[in-house]
């Protein structure tokens, strides 16, 4: 897993690593050189318990890139798979096992929505190269399958992969909301993302702007970090609404960040795959107002378990977050049944449950399945 910071395909991996050897399947999370501090350290800090390096270098280094495949090479007879998450680790592992007496199957995770170009040596790699397919949305596994790299039963869906341990509804929240001066009695709205334009910061400070017009007692936070912290600040000073949305920054217990959460906030514009932050919302019982891109409308019934709005309109944002403020009773009950959809079907657990049913049954180098 090449990634350089903590993406959502890096907390994926991690995760069901950390997942894989609960459940007694020995796993090493091979990281980039260098990453400790975004990326290994908070892998360990999830669960994983066996760390690897390569140095994963961007684009094709002859010295470098030969270093890694000769470790790659030297790790794949004590290997049953190799899972892959990004293009780099995914061209190494099929070039490794060119060069290995016993090559091992090779899995790859899709986690963008961002169609895979079709052309001579995708198709090897994908065709001939790669045992499987998981994507973490539907729609990300429509794309395969019409674009022809793989056969349709060698791509499958699996969403999902909250890690229930650490997000749950019996987390306190009381400490964060302190830290924000925000009163017990205030409902606090929150939106956790990265500070970048397709999360919909703008259109959450209109949305702020509407409800302190309408005289409705309200506090919203931004968690997370960005490029676009200075364009926010600016967006919420011209609105002013500096007393009704603050922002956290990076919040090192995430959890007890959106405990502290009345309303949790999905606004992003565009289709991102696995939303990590939607299934953490759910896992801890928070009632979700939520855009219909990406996984969303996979997962989420409107009504049942959050309530779904147009991407990129803050009218409709509006309604429903207002809606929420007003019931109560309507949060307690999206919140239950998001927190049971998590516990169901959305877990890292299961996730991991089900990988390991399909690794089982992938082909080893001399056609058998493996135990």
């Amino acid at each position: 897993m090449s990634c350089r910071g903590w993406s959502s395909d890096a907390y994926w991996a991690a995760c069901i690593s950390a997942e894989l050897e609960r459940a007694g399947h020995p796993t090493t999370l091979v990281c980039k050189a260098g990453s400790e501090a975004r990326v290994i350290d908070r892998a360990r800090a999830i669960g994983v318990a066996r760390v690897a390096t390569l140095a994963f270098r961007s684009g094709l280094h002859a010295a470098s890139d030969a270093r890694d495949l000769r470790s790659l090479v030297g790790w794949l007879p004590d290997t049953d798979v190799v899972h892959v998450h990004r293009g780099k680790e995914h061209w190494l592992a099929a070039v490794a096992n060119r060069f290995a007496a016993s090559p091992r199957p090779i899995v790859r995770t899709r986690h963008i929505v961002q169609a895979v170009r079709p052309h001579a040596l995708n198709r090897w790699l994908y065709g001939r190269a790669t045992s499987l397919v998981v994507t973490v949305t539907d729609a990300i596994r429509r794309q395969y399958v019409s674009a022809k790299l793989v056969p349709a039963e060698r791509v499958v869906a699996l969403r999902g992969g909250v890690d229930l341990g650490r997000f749950h509804p019996g987390v306190d929240g009381a400490g964060f909301r302190r830290s924000l001066g925000v009163p017990p009695d205030v409902p606090l709205v929150g939106l956790v993302a990265g500070l970048r334009v397709m999360k919909g910061h703008p259109v959450a400070v209109e949305v702020a702007r509407r409800l302190a017009e309408q005289g409705r007692p309200f506090h919203m936070v931004f968690i997370g970090a960005g490029a676009l912290e200075a364009g926010i600040r600016r967006t919420i000073a011209d609105a002013g609404l500096q007393d009704r949305v603050s922002m956290a920054g990076f919040v090192a217990d995430l959890p007890a960040a959106i405990a502290a959460l009345d309303v949790a906030l999905y606004a992003a514009f565009e289709s991102e795959g696995m939303s990590r932050v939607l299934f953490e919302y759910l896992a801890m019982g928070k009632p979700v107002v939520a855009t219909r891109v990406g996984v969303v409308p996979e997962v989420l019934e409107d009504g049942r378990t959050a309530l779904l709005v147009p991407a990129e309109e803050p009218g409709p944002l509006t309604a429903a977050i207002g809606r929420l403020l007003d019931d109560a009773g309507l949060r307690a009950r999206l919140g239950g049944e998001a927190s049971a959809l998590a516990r169901e079907r959305l877990s890292g657990a299961q996730v991991a449950r089900a990988l390991a049913a399909l690794y089982a049954r992938l082909p080893t180098a001399g056609g058998r399945a493996m135990r």
